[in-house]
């Protein structure tokens, strides 16, 4: 946050300047919306003789441990539960060229994919509920950064893949190479990020809203 934009907030404040002409007054001089907004967010909208400061949450490693555990173990899980479901649908649709040398390999990935989603799936559920009970003790630790910026990328990681995935099926379908094979694969992929970028948009937009 711009020092001389909060300390501009403070003596405002100091003043009793009413918050709304503060606001006007900083968007006429060219200030972005979400810098004013943090500047007037540092306090409390109560009524005393000075500007009460609001808490700020606080990062601790703990918290940046679960989050990191977390999202590691959110994106182990989804590439597991993908190689699972890819697999499925090589037994169910068997490519008659390569089937005599896909049986191992078919074999391998579905013990990886079950023993990724039997370890992580667990532990992703387990640092979830750690995390929602230290933010259902101190509420303010929903607004933390290192939440913030891991939600982003999960969401861009989630966007890219689902644009990526829309890309090919289009590619294969204007090229005339539109297989079942190929459009249940695309359909898994699509689904799984898809029902990930949900989840966690909807979050962040619940917590921008309190």
């Amino acid at each position: 946050m711009n020092i001389e934009l909060k300390t501009f907030v403070r003596d405002a404040l100091l003043k009793e300047i009413p918050r709304k002409q503060i606001q006007s007054q900083l968007t006429k001089a060219g200030w972005p919306k979400d810098e004013i907004k943090s500047a007037m967010d540092a306090y409390a909208d109560v009524e005393f003789a000075v500007p009460v400061p609001l808490r700020k949450p606080y990062l601790s490693a703990r918290e940046a441990f679960l989050h990191l555990v977390m999202f590691m173990a959110l994106y182990i899980s989804a590439i597991g539960l993908g190689t699972l479901l890819f697999q499925f649908i090589n037994i169910w649709l068997p490519d008659p060229i390569q089937q005599y040398y896909m049986i191992d390999g078919i074999r391998q990935s579905l013990r990886m994919g079950t023993s990724s989603l039997i370890i992580a799936f667990p532990i992703f559920l387990w640092m979830t509920m750690l995390v929602r009970g230290a933010m259902k003790k101190d509420p303010e630790k929903r607004d933390s950064k290192i939440r913030r910026w891991l939600t982003y990328i999960t969401l861009f990681v989630a966007a890219g893949i689902i644009i990526g995935d829309l890309i090919g099926l289009l590619n294969s379908l204007l090229g005339g190479e539109l297989t079942l094979r190929f459009f249940l694969k695309a359909l898994i992929v699509g689904g799984i990020s898809s029902s990930i970028f949900g989840y966690y948009l909807t979050d962040l937009r619940s917590v921008e809203k309190e």
